[in-house]
């Protein structure tokens, strides 16, 4: 008794000196997620609040570089290639740096994004700078305890990526290619279905045995948008022996043979060779 009585007291010394409190982090993670026209922004950084400290000119000095934020540098990652304040920055992953200033700010994209915070001005490359340009600060009237940033101000063809803390407000203009992309799928699905939409729904039906006549003619529309390709005359020559169409099947698959041999193909040709065995024991 006495031993279970002391373990007992062992165990519950050892839960006690191992035991974590749990507090509140002092700049906790935040996290943005914003479709932006058709393109994603996704930026991950940590917030400090002020807590009666002068912010700007003081905890952060004027002049130099932030990791804006605090611990880490903040991480922003694009879908696609994007233009901030109308330069080109493709997708990707980049850390936020910036140099706050009185009447602007210098912004920069950073492809190196393994820094604690901002780097020492002798680990600082110049040809690891994706995009470096100046914004106006903007003194705005309400008080903003913690740092924020934000994806604001949505267009179709972009947003703005806003940072803001204490009385300041920077506005980083992000602009996308929507345009563009809409105009090729308004192109595309105007056009109708592509070779390859052909392909699929043959394969479908041949794979699950339904109609192998709309099989058929779906396979040779997708040759004749696609041009000859082995694996789809393969296919062609499945779904004619499906039809009984021996010799037919025969004649397409020796010449998916042909093609495949002339790619550099093994697989096909041997595909190919046992079913026209097959084949012409029953043409």
């Amino acid at each position: 008794m006495k031993k279970l009585l002391f373990l007992t007291a062992l165990l519950a010394v050892f839960t006690t000196a191992n035991a974590q409190i749990k507090t509140p982090a002092p700049s906790p993670t935040g996290k943005v997620s914003q479709e932006v026209g058709l393109s994603k922004v996704d930026i991950e950084y940590s917030r400090p609040s002020a807590k009666g400290r002068k912010v700007f000119g003081d905890l952060v000095p004027f002049g130099t570089m932030w990791r804006t934020g605090a611990n880490a540098s903040t991480k922003i990652t694009l879908s696609d290639d994007v233009k901030v304040a109308g330069m080109p920055l493709p997708k990707g992953t980049y850390a936020l740096y910036t140099i706050p200033g009185e009447k602007e700010w210098t912004i920069i994209f950073y492809k190196n994004t393994t820094f604690w915070g901002a780097p020492e001005p002798k680990d600082f490359k110049e040809e690891d700078v994706q995009a470096r340009f100046t914004v106006a600060s903007i003194l705005i009237r309400d008080w903003v305890e913690t740092f924020t940033l934000s994806i604001n101000n949505l267009r179709n063809n972009g947003g703005d990526l806003e940072i803001i803390w204490e009385y300041t407000k920077v506005v980083i203009p992000i602009s996308t290619d929507t345009d563009n992309k809409v105009l090729k799928a308004i192109e595309t699905t105007m056009a109708g279905p592509g070779a390859n939409d052909f392909n699929a729904a043959a394969r479908y039906y041949y794979e699950e045995k339904k109609d192998m006549k709309q099989a058929l003619v779906w396979v040779d529309k997708a040759l004749e948008l696609g041009g000859d390709k082995f694996w789809i005359l393969r296919l062609k020559a499945n779904i004619l022996s499906e039809l009984g169409r021996y010799k037919d099947a025969i004649m397409v698959a020796e010449k998916s043979t042909e093609l495949a041999k002339k790619e550099g193909n093994e697989d096909y040709p041997r595909m190919n060779g046992k079913s026209i065995a097959e084949w012409s024991k029953k043409k």
